[in-house]
Formats: C-alpha cells, sequence, structure tokens
C-alpha cells in the first residue's frame, strides 16, 4: 500500500485515523500496531512473517544484553550478526554470487531472492535499538506491542525517515495528540503528496523514457533532459514521502527526524550529505563511522573511516556495481574536500554551488542508468553534447508545455522559493492562515484529479 493511493487516501486512513481518536490511551499503541501490520501485509503478505519474525527475536536480545553483563559483547555479536545476515541474504547474496562468478570465471546461477520491501529501513531500525540498549543509551524495551510499533510503524516503515530508538523510546509510552499537532501533520502530509504527484510522478515519464532509449538515440540534449528530470525526480520523490511520513508521524503525536533540508542549495558534497537523507547519514556517523574511530585517529584513519562508510552506504542503496560506485566517489569527494578543497570552495560561493549541480546531477545519472555502459555513454553525451545531435525519438512526445512548467517549478521549489520566502518573512505570515487553507485544499484536489487519471505512481526508495 502507498501513501499516494486511493485505497490508502479513502479508506485505510480514515479508518485508522477515526479509530485512533475514539479509542483510550492504552489501547492506542495496539491499534497502530494492527493498523502498521495491515499495511505492511498489503504489499507483503509473505514477509510480514520475517519481520515479525525479527520482532520477537530482537525483543529477546534487547533484554538478554540488558541483563546478562558478563555475555552481552557476545550476545550483541550474535544480534548484529543475525540481523545484517537477513538482510544481507535477501538484498545481497544475489550480487555476491555475481562477484563471485566475475573474479573466479564460474558460472554459478544467481538465486532468485525478492527482496522484502523497507527492509533496509526497519533493520537499520532494529540495529539502532540493540545498540542503543547495548550502550545503555535506552533500556530495553519490556512491551513487545510497543517494540513493534516503533519498528513496524507504517508512516515511516518502507521509505523511512531511520527513526532511531533513543530518540523515539518516550514517545512510544508518552505523546500527547493536540488539534495543533493534527492541523500541522495534515498540511505537511499534502505538502508530501504534492511533491510526489503534481512534480515526481511528471518528470518520472520523462526521465524513464530517456533512460529507456537506445544509447544511439540519446543526444546530448536528451541526456541532459534526463538527468535533470532524475535529479528532480529523486528529490520529490523521496522528500515527499519522508513529508507524508512526518506529517503522518504528527497526526498520531509522534514527531520524526526532519530527513531533507533542500540539498541541491549545497554549496560542497559534505554539505549535501548534511542535507540530503538526513536520518540515513546520522545513522552511520552514530553506528559505524564513530565506532570506526571517526576523525579522532589521523587524517589517513579518517579518509578510510570516510571511504568505507560511504561505500558501504551505496551498497545500502542496492546490491550492484552502480550503487558501490556511486557511493564510492562521494567518500572520494568527501576526501578531497577534506584536504584543503573545501577552504576553496568557501571562499567561492557561485562556483561551490555550480560544482556540487553538476556533482550531484552526474551523480544520478550513475544512480539511475544500467549497466556501467550507459552510464558512460549518458555521461559522455552530457560532455559532449556537441558530438550528439541526431536521433530518431521525437522530443515533443514527453516534453510538452506541461512538462517543462513542472520542470521550471520543481528547479524553483528546490529550495529557492522557499528562502526568498523566508527572507520576506511570508512563512510565519502564512502559517495557519485561511490563503494556506485555501492552498493545501487546491494541491490535495489536484493531486486527487491527478491520480484518477494517472496509473503511474511509483516510489523510488520503495526498493531500497
Amino acid at each position: 500500500m502507498v501513501f499516494s493511493s486511493f485505497i490508502f487516501l479513502w479508506i485505510f486512513l480514515p479508518i485508522v485515523f477515526i479509530g485512533y481518536f475514539l479509542l483510550q490511551d492504552k489501547y492506542k499503541n495496539i491499534f497502530l500496531l494492527l493498523g502498521s501490520l495491515i499495511f505492511y501485509a498489503w504489499g507483503e503478505p509473505l514477509y510480514i512473517l520475517l519481520m515479525l519474525f525479527s520482532i520477537l527475536i530482537n525483543y529477546v536480545f534487547g533484554i538478554l544484553i540488558d541483563k546478562d553483563r558478563p555475555y552481552r559483547n557476545l550476545l550483541l555479536i550474535i544480534s548484529l550478526i543475525f540481523n545484517i545476515g537477513i538482510l544481507g541474504y535477501y538484498k545481497y547474496v544475489g550480487f555476491l554470487v555475481e562477484v563471485i562468478n566475475n573474479l573466479t570465471g564460474r558460472n554459478i546461477e544467481l538465486p532468485d531472492v525478492a527482496l522484502p520491501i523497507g527492509i533496509s529501513f526497519y533493520t537499520f531500525q532494529i540495529l539502532s535499538y540493540i545498540i542503543d540498549v547495548y550502550r545503555g543509551e535506552s533500556s530495553p524495551q519490556k512491551n513487545i506491542i510497543n517494540l513493534a510499533l516503533y519498528i513496524s510503524f507504517f508512516p515511516q516503515l518502507i521509505a523511512g525517515p531511520i527513526v532511531k530508538y533513543k530518540n523515539i523510546n518516550e514517545q512510544l509510552i508518552n505523546r500527547k495528540c493536540t488539534i495543533e499537532k493534527t492541523g500541522e501533520g495534515i498540511r505537511r502530509f499534502i505538502i508530501g503528496l504534492g511533491k510526489k504527484i503534481i512534480i515526481a510522478n511528471t518528470v518520472a515519464k520523462c526521465a524513464d523514457a530517456i533512460f529507456a532509449l537506445d544509447l544511439i538515440n540519446v543526444t546530448g540534449i536528451l541526456a541532459w533532459m534526463g538527468a535533470i528530470c532524475y535529479t528532480l525526480q529523486i528529490y520529490y520523490d523521496f522528500s515527499g514521502y519522508s513529508d507524508m511520513a512526518i506529517g503522518l508521524g504528527r497526526i498520531f503525536g509522534f514527531e520524526f527526524q526532519e530527513n531533507f533540508r533542500y540539498p541541491y542549495l549545497s554549496a560542497s558534497v559534505q554539505e549535501f550529505w548534511q542535507r540530503w537523507h538526513i536520518s540515513l547519514g546520522t545513522w552511520f556517523r552514530e553506528y559505524l563511522y564513530i565506532p570506526l574511530g571517526g576523525n579522532r585517529m589521523g587524517n589517513i584513519r579518517t579518509y578510510i573511516n570516510l571511504f568505507v562508510v560511504f561505500c558501504i552506504t551505496g551498497l545500502w542503496h542496492g546490491a550492484n556495481y552502480n550503487f558501490l560506485l556511486w557511493g564510492g566517489a562521494y567518500g572520494i569527494l568527501q576526501i578531497i574536500e577534506r584536504m584543503g578543497f573545501k577552504r576553496f570552495l568557501t571562499k567561492h560561493r557561485l562556483f561551490s554551488h555550480i560544482y556540487m549541480v553538476l556533482i550531484f546531477t552526474f551523480g544520478w545519472v550513475l544512480f539511475r542508468a544500467d549497466p556501467l555502459k550507459q552510464v558512460i555513454g549518458f555521461m559522455e553525451r552530457m560532455i559532449l553534447p556537441w558530438k550528439y545531435k541526431e536521433s530518431m525519438f521525437v522530443t515533443a512526445k514527453i516534453f510538452g508545455n506541461k512538462t517543462v512548467l513542472i520542470i521550471i517549478l520543481g528547479i524553483l521549489g528546490c529550495g529557492i522559493v522557499q528562502q526568498l520566502l523566508a527572507k520576506m518573512k511570508l512563512f510565519d505570515r502564512l502559517r495557519n492562515s485561511y490563503l494556506e487553507i485555501i492552498y493545501c485544499g487546491f494541491i490535495f484536489v489536484l493531486c486527487i484529479s491527478m491520480l484518477a487519471g494517472n496509473t503511474y505512481n511509483p516510489f523510488i526508495y520503495f526498493k531500497f
């Protein structure tokens, strides 16, 4: 089940919303858990058993790690092997076999293992719980209902934000739902829905059409348009989902971490990763980068730690060479900036913004195109557009006036307009005003009308 579907908007969400506020407080978590399990089972009826099994096992691990002091290190290792092993089997076994075949020249048959939706997200939340308990930053959850709700809560179950246990454990027990929070949550949900339906879905059609072309028909202009459309698609698709998740959480009294802060305004790679997928970046920082030594053990060790973390960040997104190269490239760029290039960027702001636009645009081509031959072909056409002018593809088929308008609005909405409104202090004036209500109502009606006539409605991060 996806947020941007009629069954969610008109059946599931109203039932959960009304039921939640009619129930007594002691039954609210049980009700949300049941709703979350139904939400997940709608798309993954078999793999819900895997998630429930993981919840039960880690419930036991959390209690044992807290109680059995002499063996807590061993219990932590076993729990990490268990959880990472499950994720590794479903997500990486095929890639591992492919690597073995490439290195040895063998032809082992690739296993046909389906990837459970959301497993990367809820596994990282489970690891957060186990590690927080081990470190003594949180007490073990004695109520299995509350732990199960933390892991399976439907707003952020499928595609984040990744919620660290220590940031939400108190909210599982004590939280308040107010009219103000509910109103803010609804507003945030509608904004996210608009990002997804109006912008992401529109540019996605163009991006998919271009990346599906044979390279011989991809001109330099088409390559750039495909890259720009995908750059907008992945931002509005994922940040839209995060907005909807944060909004839904707020409706039910939860406060989730912000996941995006206009990353396309960044002036360095380091800044980009402080603004993009913030919950994943902070997770890796707290649970991998710092335990590896962070920046406390000299420059060389810091550079190694950065490279390792970003390679793993790439592999977290998917099990193939593209994602590994994508993550490794960002790691190398971070190292170059730390070696002194960041000081140059700070002094030359215009250059730094142009530099970053090129970095993330070319980066998304590596992220999106497959196989690597297509990546190289697209980048070559983007770098040398004058060499590739002929195509049998009619550009006007996908780039109508509506699409061009959405692309322009999408570029402006990546932070440019928001910064201007903030300087004019219009956000505070419009907040909770009648004009804002009319605006949100218009966005919602437009989204519903577009959904009614459009079956193209994927979420990119569902496959991660």
